[in-house]
């Protein structure tokens, strides 16, 4: 019988499974009736305000040369990524953006050898080929592949690239700072400019209790709220109950939740989309665990 501690983890592990799964399902939704740009903006704004009692309590504990780290550990971990995203979903399915957010962990290793002098290790880099591969099919699993498909499934791409740049960059630069306070002031850096592109994009001149929009703000909204704010905290716990090895695990279950809602939303998904992911996953375990095992 597994003890309290280990079902109160798995729960935690299954919620944010769930919520990061939904992220892109609720990206799509709120671009039905906003533009991309306005969907991303209010994302972070939402996190953002949810965040800020806590960054105002966690601000002491950012040293000051360390803050423009941490407003460039927004930029790249959170701003870009969600502008990225939610163009690459105007022409790609939610599925496969979830899919190749799957990617994240892959990137992450690269950037490191790449940009971070990390030491090279063989089986990393067969890990990496092995994901590159299975990107391959997943990206030409539906056959009728244009160079407009593959410029926006780029953005996708893009902004794992980022993500990856982005724990590189917390891991060289603010190590010694806590994670919480790195994520809750990084928004609260952003409060302001995305109230500058709100009003640029000419959201506030919009018929906002005109049902549609409400509906696309309030999907927006949630995937701030939860997808963002609440998943982070839900995942610092999750890291400091079991250790960052188990919390990683949630790159495994993400995607297919993605793929439960594509198909719930009546997403065309066929079985070579599914190897190449498998594929995918595959590669993010040698590149990552294979040696720790």
């Amino acid at each position: 019988m597994p003890n309290r501690g280990s079902f109160i983890n798995g729960i935690v592990f299954i919620v944010l499974c769930i919520i990061w799964g939904s992220s892109f399902i609720l990206m799509k939704e709120g671009i039905t009736h906003l533009s991309a740009y306005q969907v991303a903006t209010i994302r972070i704004l939402s996190a953002g305000l949810v965040l800020l009692p806590v960054a105002i309590k966690q601000w002491k504990n950012i040293p000051l040369n360390k803050l423009g780290y941490v407003f460039l550990s927004g930029i790249l971990g959170s701003f870009f990524p969600a502008y990225l995203f939610c163009l690459a979903e105007t022409k790609i399915d939610s599925s496969l953006a979830g899919f190749l957010n799957s990617l994240t962990p892959v990137f992450t290793i690269f950037t490191g050898l790449l940009f971070f002098g990390q030491v090279f290790q063989l089986h990393k880099l067969v890990g990496v080929s092995i994901a590159m591969g299975g990107m391959v099919v997943l990206l030409f699993a539906k056959g009728s592949v244009n160079m407009q498909f593959l410029s926006y499934a780029a953005f996708a791409l893009v902004a794992t690239v980022l993500y990856g740049l982005n724990i590189n960059l917390v891991g060289r630069h603010l190590q010694q700072t806590s994670s919480l306070a790195v994520v809750a002031v990084s928004f609260a850096l952003l409060l302001i400019p995305c109230f500058v592109i709100l009003w640029a994009t000419g959201y506030f001149s919009l018929p906002l209790t005109q049902k549609g929009i409400l509906y696309s703000s309030g999907a927006s909204s949630l995937l701030g709220i939860l997808g963002t704010a609440v998943a982070t905290i839900l995942f610092y716990i999750l890291i400091k109950r079991s250790g960052g090895l188990f919390a990683s695990m949630v790159t495994y279950g993400i995607p297919f939740i993605a793929l439960s809602w594509g198909l719930l939303a009546g997403e065309t998904i066929n079985s070579w989309q599914v190897v190449g992911l498998i594929i995918i996953l595959a590669g993010v375990y040698v590149t990552t665990r294979w040696k720790k095992k």
